[in-house]
């Protein structure tokens, strides 16, 4: 599993999230790893990236497990590749942490799970925002029952993308990305599911209001929880100039809090009617300022994973059952939008086109 204490690591995709990850690791004092090797099918993006950790570049990931042989694997390519290429790091007995969404539709990331079983080895998706202090705080709050009964629980995604962002090979299309709700608030639904859930039914509309791409720019629903309480969720890749907002409020009988900031990072709204001593300094304690809708969280995900393999453990900081939930509630949204109805979770249907040519292979 690991070399003098340290957790080799290799990396499948060295495109636009793969930056992020670098800046990570060379700046936030991320111990106890070396990344091995990175692959790519466009060699040059690959060599870059390499050249920044000091190691081999690859065109593929069979040559980057062949010759580099980690212990994990960091699979970075666009979402409806993300199956095959965890799939082959499994097999080949590699450790996987897979960006979201775990794959594109359930039954491949029911597979998956089921082959880390077999195996014995970590599955891990990218929901870093679970980690973010503010969310955290939120989580804590939860749990000890500070709110009473829930009465309501919002999400707001009002994030910008230019065309430019839609006009290469993948994003917004059905088959390797889907839209707003699949791409940029998957990390908000999830956060919300892991909260709140779990889902009883779900109503949606999806539209496109400014760009041009296969899927949704533009997300509403109506959501209402297994415990009787409602939710809405607003999602956009179309406001404009830049990105405003990614927050989460959540209001029961006995509080209200609200977690805003362009990335769940910030507490803008704690109170409850039974004070306690924490909530004097809660809201300067945790929130956290941030670059861009990423957020920071990573390092601690990444951080948490090498620590959980160094310990000689398989299990998942983000436990993989609640990401394939997350996968399921997607397509329960956009089954409601394509039947034009209220969609029970229960049922586990599939929408009609997400990930439509990867059913039918």
């Amino acid at each position: 599993m690991m070399t003098n204490n340290t957790i080799k690591i290799g990396i499948i995709g060295a495109g636009r999230v793969s930056e992020h990850y670098k800046n990570i690791f060379n700046n936030f004092n991320i111990k106890n790893y070396s990344v091995v090797g990175v692959a790519d099918v466009i060699e040059e993006k690959a060599n870059n990236l390499a050249s920044s950790f000091n190691c081999k570049h690859y065109t593929s990931i069979k040559e980057l497990i062949e010759r580099s042989k980690p212990n994990l694997v960091l699979v970075l390519t666009p979402s409806g590749l993300h199956y095959d290429h965890a799939k082959y790091a499994l097999t080949n007995n590699c450790h996987v942490l897979v960006e979201k969404p775990v794959t594109m539709i359930p039954s491949q990331a029911y597979e998956l799970r089921q082959l880390a079983i077999d195996n014995k080895l970590l599955l891990c998706v990218a929901f870093q925002n679970r980690f973010n202090p503010a969310i955290k705080a939120l989580k804590n709050a939860l749990e000890s029952n500070r709110f009473g009964k829930i009465t309501t629980a919002t999400v707001r995604l009002r994030w910008c993308r230019y065309q430019d962002y839609y006009n290469d090979d993948w994003h917004g299309t059905w088959q390797n990305d889907g839209g707003v709700i699949n791409q940029q608030a998957i990390h908000h639904v999830d956060a919300l599911n892991w909260l709140l859930g779990p889902v009883d039914e779900v109503c949606t509309k999806i539209t496109n209001r400014l760009n041009t791409l296969e899927a949704e720019d533009t997300f509403v629903a109506i959501i209402k929880f297994d415990n009787g309480s409602l939710g809405t969720i607003e999602a956009t890749t179309a406001a404009r100039p830049d990105d405003m907002e990614a927050s989460i409020s959540v209001l029961g009988e006995k509080g209200t809090v609200v977690i805003g900031g362009i990335a769940l990072n910030k507490i803008e709204m704690w109170k409850f009617q039974e004070k306690r001593k924490e909530d004097v300094n809660i809201i300067s304690d945790f929130s956290i300022e941030v670059p861009n809708g990423y957020g920071l969280s990573h390092k601690d995900l990444l951080q948490s994973v090498i620590d959980t393999l160094l310990n000689s453990s398989i299990k998942s900081p983000i436990p993989i059952e609640d990401c394939i939930a997350t996968c399921e509630l997607v397509h329960s949204f956009y089954v409601s939008h394509e039947s034009n109805s209220w969609v029970s979770i229960k049922d586990k249907l599939n929408s009609k086109k997400l990930g439509i040519d990867l059913c039918h292979k």
